[in-house]
């Protein structure tokens, strides 16, 4: 596995929340002058958008997440999300933040597959932080966080060989390779089939570098071409006309990783399979891990870069449903298996360092072994003890 595919897989599934976020805030926002107290405003749409993408792009935040590192397991990346859906005057119950993780993991998954190249899938990532630029363009500090990650992206990684970047493609879809969740949009473009695998297309463009498939060629030792067989294709293939752009500013060519929520368009999921494959699916969640220790070590170091957004005086947190109505969101959480269920973790940033002190002591003293009969493993119940703190 690579070392260095995490920064790409926390930003690039970190876009796909800011999309759908920024999706659903706008289709629930009333006019200012109308809206009453409890009801969102595009005022507080870009709030929310800037106070999550400030937190995401927190320097400490971003030098812990570029260290050479292996991926950790789902249920760790999914508590740093819980906790930047949670940055803002936003807050979502359990089924819409089990929705927004499922859009997230499978939007990414499937461009992972779609990249022409393994180097592509740092022009989707770029891509990601394109439209995340265009969020902020109105808050020039915040603007400024961004392009510093984009010099660092683009420092750290445009000198990676074709062989490291494929490291990196493989690695992320070991990651991704059990999860098999149904997404309207995908089924309803029929690109995905009803188990949840994902179609691919035999046409298109080719990646960059190289030539329409249809003919071979032979050489002799001396590396003159002595023949040429030509063969036919399923596929309707072109040649791209340049490559992507990989600097700060420019044409990325490639249209994966870009907002395609950006018109009107459901994005409800639906779980595939009956709660026993959604059992399987969340296998990793209730195993044993071998390296929850290391895992939850990392957890401490990045919600240490992370402030959480109090409301202040008598203002109460928004509530945002990713569901059509409230009675859908309510049928979810109560048909959601319980295997699948997280928690958030809430640290008040006023007592950050002392709360972080108390949770490396905790660190420390666990130790990861098989559970006996009727009870868990520490690194399971780990979570509980940080709510705790």
């Amino acid at each position: 596995m690579s070392a260095r595919t995490l920064p790409l897989l926390f930003l690039n599934l970190g876009g796909e929340m800011l999309y759908i976020l920024d999706q659903r805030l706008r289709a629930q926002s009333i006019p200012g002058e109308k809206a009453r107290k409890d009801e969102w405003t595009d005022v507080d749409r870009k709030r929310v958008m800037n106070d999550i993408i400030t937190t995401m792009f927190n320097k400490k935040f971003m030098e812990e997440l570029f260290k050479p590192q292996e991926l950790y397991s789902k249920k760790a990346l999914r508590t740093v999300y819980d906790r930047l859906a949670h940055a803002s005057i936003m807050r979502l119950n359990q089924a819409s933040m089990d929705k927004l993780y499922d859009l997230m993991t499978m939007a990414f998954k499937y461009q992972v597959l779609l990249c022409p190249r393994p180097k592509d899938i740092l022009l989707i990532t770029f891509n990601h932080l394109d439209a995340i630029r265009d969020f902020v363009r109105d808050a020039p500090s915040i603007l400024n966080q961004v392009d510093e990650t984009f010099r660092q992206l683009i420092e750290m990684y445009t000198p990676l060989s074709a062989g490291e970047f494929q490291l990196i493609r493989q690695t992320l879809l070991i990651f991704f390779q059990d999860m098999h969740i149904r997404v309207s949009i995908f089924l309803k473009d029929k690109v995905q089939n009803c188990n949840g695998r994902f179609v691919l297309p035999i046409s298109g463009p080719v990646p960059w570098g190289t030539e329409i498939p249809g003919l071979i060629r032979m050489f002799n030792h001396n590396g003159d071409e002595v023949k040429r067989t030509k063969f036919t294709t399923d596929g309707n293939y072109v040649i791209p006309q340049r490559e992507g752009s990989f600097d700060l500013y420019g044409d990325r060519v490639l249209k994966l990783g870009t907002n395609m929520y950006s018109v009107s368009r459901p994005v409800e999921t639906h779980m595939a399979g009956s709660s026993k494959s959604l059992a399987s699916h969340a296998k990793e969640n209730i195993a044993p891990n071998p390296l929850a220790k290391e895992e939850m070590n990392f957890l401490a170091r990045l919600i240490g870069g992370l402030e959480m957004k109090e409301a202040g005086g008598n203002e109460t947190g928004f509530r945002l449903n990713l569901f059509t109505t409230d009675e859908e969101e309510e049928h979810a959480a109560l048909t959601r298996p319980e295997e699948l269920s997280y928690k958030v973790i809430s640290i008040e940033a006023t007592q950050e360092s002392a709360r972080q002190e108390e949770l490396a002591r905790i660190l420390g003293e666990l130790e990861v072994a098989e559970p006996r009969a009727g009870s868990t493993a520490k690194g399971e119940d780990l979570l509980a003890l940080m709510d705790g703190l």
